[in-house]
């Protein structure tokens, strides 16, 4: 089967805060603020990611691949989650080419952690730094993460097919 063309996929995630820590968002600790409560690291930012790559090569989503349900996935770093869907966007014969991330959090403030996010976000896709966003925003009082507090993350994936040995 021949494929044509770029794929977009979205993802969305977001987790409220736990009691014990650290924070592990995009594959980066931050110590001084509680992890996020979840089955495996909690690291939403790397969740919605993985729905994003998932929904472009329509592979299903992160809770099809890695179940709440499954015991092996309990407290997993979801580097390894990434690396997994990675590995089966691939065998889809795509590859990821950009990805646009937008976190909403009011702790931690995000904007001097963007840059080190992005470039871990590069090195974990394989991907330049021109080609990884990462946007900090808070909820502006919104009380959109609620009284105890959390983060969501959106996040899109641009994905293009590469040719499979043999075409």
């Amino acid at each position: 089967m021949k494929i044509n063309g770029p794929r977009t996929g979205f993802g969305f995630d977001a987790h409220d805060f736990s009691r014990s820590g650290p924070l592990v968002l995009g594959g980066v600790s931050f110590s001084g603020v509680p992890r996020l409560r979840g089955h495996s690291d909690g690291d939403a930012l790397l969740h919605a990611l993985i729905d994003a790559l998932l929904g472009a090569a329509c592979l299903g989503d992160i809770g099809d691949l890695f179940p709440d349900t499954d015991k092996k996935f309990k407290g997993i770093d979801s580097r390894k989650l990434l690396a997994e869907a990675l590995r089966r966007v691939r065998r889809a014969h795509f590859k990821p080419i950009h990805v646009d991330v937008t976190v909403v959090a009011d702790k931690p403030r995000l904007s001097s952690h963007k840059t080190a996010l992005r470039g871990t976000l590069a090195a974990l896709l394989s991907l330049p730094l021109s080609s990884v966003s990462v946007k900090a925003k808070t909820s502006e009082g919104t009380r959109l993460l609620r009284a105890r507090g959390g983060i969501a993350v959106w996040a899109v994936a641009t994905l293009v097919p590469v040719a499979s040995k043999g075409n």
